[in-house]
Order: C-alpha cells, then structure tokens, then sequence
C-alpha cells in the first residue's frame, strides 16, 4: 500500500470545505490519512475519538458529500481520485469489494452510487450519499385507497413546520446571542430534509440550542485548530499514531 496521501486545492480550498469548522476539516484529513488505497477507512468512528470530532462533525462530512457511508460502517472518501493518483506497482486494492461494487465514477474521477444502487438505505433508514430523500409536505395528508375503495388517511402531520430563512436563522441567533454558523446549520438539515434522528423536526428554534450547545462544547478544543497549532496538533497526532504501531 502507497505511504503517501494527496489532497487537492480544488476541493479542500473550496467555500464548500472551508466553511465547515475545523473540527470536521481535521476530521476529513485524518481520515484521508488512514484510507486504503482505493480510499476506503474501515474505523470512521475510532479516528472520529482518538482526535476529539464529534458525531456532528461527521454528519455534516456525509450530508456535504465529501464521504460516503454504508451500512457496514466503512466509509469512502468522495473525491478519492481527485486526491490521489496512485502507481500501479504500488497499489492495493481494496478489501471491501462489496462495498466498492456499488460505486461508479463521474468524469472527473469523483465516486457516485451505481445506477443500480441508487435505492439501497442505510440500516438506520437515512438514504446514501447521492439519493433522494422522500419529500413529504408537512401540514398535507396523504390518502390511499383500502381494498374495498374506501379512503382511508394513511399519513397526517400534526402540524405544519416552516423551515427558517436564513435571516430568521440570524435574528433568532442575535436574540439569543450565539454564534453559530447560520449557512451550516442550513445546509446540514436541508441536505437530510429537515430530520431529528428519525423523526421530522418539529422546532427550528430547539435544533438551534442544540446545534449551539454542541459546538460550545467543542469549542475549547477548537480555539487552539488555527495557523501553527493547528499544524502543531495535525504532527502530535501522527506522533500518537506511530507510537501505537510501535
């Protein structure tokens, strides 16, 4: 297997990238640094505690697309061949041939779902990188039909839920004085179709206390990410890393 890891400008200096915190950048890096040569990591969750990310940092990693999941709990690094162009007598293919199955690739090198993959769903019902997710109007009933003709309600909402603007988003944060990213928090729910766990969000406001709550609990860490001592902290890591293998 190839010693050496790639990343390139194109995708890791782009807005997409760089508007994510630090916490999920270092996260992708690391887990750019442990994939197989096909780009494939088998412990995503291991890597995610050994350098302090949290669940969030990896969601928002699936739902801007830059890895995918499956069901077995190995990811793959999206822009894999973007990154990386490895020689023939070095590379390794690799094990999770299942898995790999079930991609393709667009023109620029980047990994899709397979035309006959598109409808596989994780175990936990939250559909794969590259699906649709099925759109339910809230406030709308959805009537079907019984076997005698009878119409019966198959699905009813309580209540209909308004998504925030991204001015409402930012009023509501001035009010009460947090100091998230108001374009993630957008992007992170519109991409799972505005889902709490497995179920429909019901308060904008609530997923912002939480939103806010999670990264002031990372915040300590993260102050200390930028200019050299985010270098810094990138080094210690592969420092730890090589004394484990020791």
């Amino acid at each position: 297997m190839a010693e050496r890891r790639m990343f390139a400008k194109t995708i890791i200096d782009s807005d997409a990238f760089l508007d994510m915190p630090l916490s999920t950048q270092v996260l992708y890096f690391h887990l750019g640094l442990q994939a197989d040569d096909d780009g494939f990591i088998n412990s995503p969750k291991k890597i995610q505690r050994m350098i302090g990310a949290g669940e969030d940092d990896m969601k928002l990693l699936i739902a801007k697309g830059f890895i995918i999941p499956f069901p077995s709990g190995v990811v793959v690094i999206t822009h894999w061949k973007v990154h990386n162009n490895i020689r023939k007598d070095r590379y390794r293919e690799t094990i999770y041939l299942l898995e790999k199955s079930t991609l393709a690739e667009d023109d620029v090198g980047m990994y899709v779902m397979a035309d006959g993959e598109k409808e596989m769903w994780l175990s936990s019902g939250q559909p794969m990188v590259n699906q649709r997710l099925p759109q339910v109007r809230s406030g709308e009933e959805r009537i079907g039909k019984g076997r005698k003709g009878e119409e019966k309600e198959t699905l009813q909402t309580p209540s209909a839920f308004h998504p925030p603007t991204l001015s409402q988003l930012e009023a509501y944060c001035g009010e009460m004085g947090f100091q998230i990213d108001g374009q993630s928090f957008l992007d992170y729910y519109e991409s799972n179709g505005w889902m709490v766990g497995q179920n429909p969000m019901q308060d904008w406001k609530a997923a912002v206390r939480r939103w806010e709550a999670g990264d002031r609990k990372r915040g300590g860490r993260q102050a200390s990410y930028g200019g050299n001592d985010f270098l810094r902290m990138l080094a210690e890591m592969e420092e730890e890393e090589r004394r484990e293998t020791i």
